[in-house]
């Protein structure tokens, strides 16, 4: 089983930019294929990002390409999602989460969450 452990959220402005990092722990992080997810206030988790084993392949929600960048180290065992351009929209709970099922709102594993919240 592998831990994942989310940080970075917290309050910005519309326009403006975070990073959320993700560390894992637990099983060979390398080998897993990780993603970002969030959740909105009364809606639906949905999938926002995902990277391969390698980070040779990311894969990006509609609402995230051109404005959001996975990224990972493996030597680290951390996953990131650089975000830019954050519109109030974006405001949610965001969670990383290993073996993604991409454009899906599955996974094999979760992390806690970490609150995004974007001002108008």
């Amino acid at each position: 089983q592998v831990q994942l452990v989310e940080s970075g959220g917290g309050l910005v402005q519309a326009g403006g930019s975070l990073r959320l990092s993700c560390a894992a722990s637990g099983r060979t992080f390398s080998r897993d294929a990780m993603g970002w997810f969030r959740q909105a206030p009364g809606k639906e988790r949905e999938f926002v990002a995902a990277i391969s084993w390698s980070g040779g392949s990311t894969y990006y929600a509609d609402s995230a390409k051109g404005r959001f960048t996975i990224s990972r180290d493996n030597a680290k065992n951390t996953v990131y999602l650089q975000m830019s351009s954050l519109k109030p929209e974006d405001t949610a709970v965001y969670y990383c989460a290993a073996d993604p099922v991409v454009f899906s709102s599955q996974a094999g594993s979760w992390g806690q969450g970490t609150q995004v919240t974007v001002s108008s």
